[in-house]
């Protein structure tokens, strides 16, 4: 699924394309994937203008000039500009028609995306994003605070990181990167990781997802950004669907952390 680069990349592309355009319609064969009554969906956001295009953790914020749409990719959400003649597909859920002939359009295969709108005042103060950590790549992350949230964690340290309330932006394929990089074994708890760690496991975050950003996100199977854009990050990576330890050259374990597929080197990490 998309990770904080692949979301952070659909953001950038999308904010050349859609900013200062309004939208004049809005049409969904799956009006389920809105949050709420999409009727009134429709009306708080037709005839307005987008502002801005901002992001937290997995989340898109796309601010009008009169409310926010929240928008979660989940596991295949897309969102491409297009003109309006040209052909769709089963899997456009959401269309939002602007004012210059274009087209936002959300596809997702699986329905799993979801869109809710928030007021500036309820933005973070309310669901979803109430109870989002800060992004894994920001430096105002303080590291006695990510550390006491670890402790308070009776699981392993991969399933902590990629629970969105103590940092954001992580899924599954950084998580073991991440840990890779910091030589931690996903499999140990995460109230046995020290403070020393903690500290190099957010050094080895800013690292990771910095660089993941400039190669505009990892492709693997299905992502592609928006305007088709494809990630270069896949060919940088240390363990993430790899066989061999790029530090030792051991033969890497596979095995399921938390229902996830996960990659490690027992000799590396400890």
């Amino acid at each position: 699924m998309p990770e904080l680069p692949e979301v952070e990349t659909v953001r950038r592309c999308l904010i050349e394309s859609v900013l200062n355009h309004k939208i004049v319609n809005i049409t969904s064969n799956y009006p389920k994937m809105v949050e709420g009554d999409f009727d009134e969906f429709k009306t708080s956001l037709i005839n307005h203008q987008f502002v801005d295009i901002n992001r937290k953790g997995k989340y898109l914020i796309f601010k009008l000039d009169n409310i926010n749409l929240i928008s979660h990719l989940r596991m295949e959400g897309k969102f491409f500009y297009q003109k309006k003649d040209e052909p769709t597909n089963k899997h456009i859920h959401m269309i939002f028609t602007l004012d210059n002939d274009y087209e936002l359009r959300y596809q997702d295969t699986r329905k799993f995306g979801r869109m809710v709108l928030k007021k500036d005042d309820e933005l973070f103060t309310t669901s979803p994003l109430s109870k989002i950590g800060p992004d894994a790549n920001s430096s105002e992350i303080d590291l006695n605070d990510f550390y006491n949230k670890l402790h308070k964690k009776n699981n392993t340290i991969k399933e902590a990181l990629l629970n969105q309330e103590i940092i954001s932006g992580l899924g599954n394929i950084y998580v073991d990167e991440v840990l890779a990089l910091s030589h931690v074994n996903p499999l140990r708890k995460a109230t046995m990781i020290s403070i020393d760690e903690c500290r190099t496991i957010l050094i080895s975050a800013k690292e990771i997802l910095n660089k993941a950003i400039i190669y505009k996100g990892t492709t693997i199977r299905s992502y592609t950004s928006s305007l088709g854009v494809k990630g270069g990050f896949q060919d940088f990576l240390l363990v993430h669907t790899k066989t061999i330890c790029p530090y030792c050259s051991q033969k890497l374990s596979k095995t399921k952390i938390g229902g996830r597929t996960s990659y490690f080197c027992e000799k590396c990490q400890r």
